[in-house]
This record gives C-alpha cells, structure tokens and sequence, in this order.
C-alpha cells in the first residue's frame, strides 16, 4: 500500500501576528501577489495543495501552486469574541481558563479539545488517500496534528510553537509519524588547493 503524505505548512505572518492579537480573517504581512508561485517547485511531484478558507492561508497557498482547494476542516480556531483583541486586553481569569482547561471556550467559539477532534477526523479521512498533500493551515491546527499523530495528552498543546511559513513533515503507512528531515544544502567537496 503507497502512503500518505502529508506536509503541513503555516501560513506567512500577519499583521494581527506581528500586534499580539488573535486573528481574524486578515491578509499576509507580504506581497503575496508579486510572490506567487516563487515556491511551486519545492516539491518534484505535483502534490495535492489544500489550504484552509482565510485569506492569509489561500494567499500563502498561492506561493506552492495556482489553484489550492479549500479544505474546511483546516480552517483555524474560531475564536469567538476574541478575534482581532489584543492578548493582553482578555480578562486574565478566561485566559487562563482557555489556557488549562481544553474543554473551555470563553470566548464562545472553539475549544482546543474541538479543535483537535476535527484535526483528527482529518488525519482520519488522509489515511485512504496515498499520495502527497500539502495542507497550508494555523499553527493551532498543526499543534493540533502532531497531539494526535505523537498522541500526547492536550496538555501539551501549548507546549508546541508554530512560526509562521514553519514546514511539518507526517506519514501515514498503517500509523501516522512525524518525520523530521535535512534541507542542508548539497555542496561539492571543497577543494584544498584553492583558498
């Protein structure tokens, strides 16, 4: 049985990002459209590009390939009455709670135990389909991810960092696992004669 591919990648920063704020559906921090398509050939074979409904990860689709398909269930955390508010300006007591507790949503939208369920009826649905995809989402649902794929508890949710344009590697042959790989340049051997 061929596997499942899976490389997942955050989108590009955003304004709200660089501000401390929870995001909303804003635009990439970068002229995504004089960049567009600079990254299509990072992978030999054509994959299959699948980005979540916001702006920022459709624009930064836009950098792989041409035409990416909205896939639903990569769209990032709804975050309720909090999107576009400054961390700093949330009551201090619902911030914690939505910080320990994976079940709370005191913003009204989703709670991190939500999210990672959909995540993993994702990775589900992946794993009768072989081949590559790349899926550009949100730092939460690449947290979300690799909890199920390493299956640690939730309480390391946020014990995982997602930087923006940040590539993760998964593979799915009858278990998913996390892959870690080089992207060292290949370089001839020095020659000694020549300084």
């Amino acid at each position: 049985m061929q596997a499942t591919r899976l490389t997942l990648i955050c989108h590009a920063v955003t304004p709200l990002q660089k501000q401390g704020r929870f995001p909303d559906d804003e635009s990439v921090a970068m002229d995504w459209q004089g960049a567009a398509l600079s990254l299509a050939g990072r992978y030999k074979k054509s994959p299959r590009l699948v980005c979540g409904p916001e702006a920022r990860t459709r624009q930064t689709a836009g950098l792989f390939g041409a035409h990416p398909v909205i896939e639903d269930a990569l769209h990032d955390a709804d975050f309720g009455a909090w999107k576009g508010q400054a961390i700093g300006d949330i009551e201090s007591a619902q911030l914690d709670a939505w910080l320990t507790d994976s079940t709370s949503a005191p913003h009204g939208g989703e709670s991190v135990q939500q999210i990672c369920g959909r995540v993993a009826q994702w990775l589900k649905s992946l794993e009768t389909e072989p081949g590559h995809v790349v899926a550009v989402t949100h730092p939460f649902v690449i947290r979300a991810a690799l909890l199920n794929v390493l299956q640690l508890p939730m309480t390391m949710f946020y014990r995982i960092d997602v930087e923006p344009l940040a590539i993760t590697e998964l593979r799915f042959n009858s278990v998913w696992r996390l892959r870690l790989e080089t992207h060292m340049a290949k370089s001839s051997p020095r020659n000694e004669s020549n300084p």
